[in-house]
């Protein structure tokens, strides 16, 4: 995508969304950490419901080590490798506790240094918690990068690279954000949405999909004629 273009990309999302938002809920740092945690192969939607009675009573790393990993199973089993989740919650919870004093660290390798914590969580916690510009490249923003060929690239950490290079200021710091809503609800995995996209004449996709027929009943038909 040439450079005028990609402007006018994100002046088009940034105009429909100034203040774009996670929306995973969250009421600090550490409770982002590990929502973000959960919604690993899961919807946000799954991990708020999963999470809002977990995080009515566990605030800070050290009441997740209190609570346990059974009793933290207890609350997120309705997510998917609740399991595992369960234990890596467990294992970063003590982590935070034993090396940085119970806080959530503001730097994307001590993140990663966390047991269940990768590139893209981490990013997504640098990003929504800290204010940093960072990329964290989910299956959709992969998809929306490559789609409209504003970021192309085979893996994970090539449309992060080629986003970071793409993206100017200033529309670094929500880029994230309009990407990963802008693939969640408009430009879909299966049938993308383009009838109603804000810029789908600045796409590479082809071809654009078409408005849904208007289906009409037989009775409504002869009603009306």
């Amino acid at each position: 995508m040439k450079k005028a273009d990609v402007v006018e990309f994100y002046s088009r999302l940034a105009a429909d969304n100034p203040h774009p938002e996670t929306e995973l809920v969250s009421g600090n740092h550490f409770q982002l950490l590990v929502a973000v945690v959960l919604s690993a192969q899961a919807t946000d939607a799954g991990v708020n419901k999963a999470t809002r009675a977990l995080f009515a009573k566990v605030k800070t790393p050290a009441q997740m080590i209190a609570l346990g990993e059974a009793g933290l199973k207890d609350h997120i089993r309705t997510i998917g490798l609740f399991n595992t989740k369960a234990k890596n919650v467990i294992a970063l919870s003590q982590a935070l506790v034993a090396d940085h004093a119970g806080r959530v660290p503001a730097d994307r390798d001590a993140l990663e240094a966390l047991p269940g914590v990768g590139r893209k969580t981490a990013n997504v916690v640098m990003n929504t918690a800290f204010g940093a510009e960072t990329f964290a490249v989910d299956t959709h923003i992969f998809r929306v990068g490559n789609r409209t060929g504003l970021a192309r690239g085979r893996t994970p950490l090539a449309v992060e690279k080629a986003l970071d290079k793409a993206t100017l200021q200033p529309f670094r710091l929500h880029a994230h954000h309009w990407l990963i809503l802008h693939g969640r609800y408009v430009c879909k995995a299966r049938r993308p949405e383009c009838w109603r996209c804000i810029v789908c004449d600045l796409c590479a996709f082809k071809p654009k999909t078409k408005t849904p027929a208007t289906h009409v009943s037989k009775a409504t038909a002869t009603d009306a004629g």
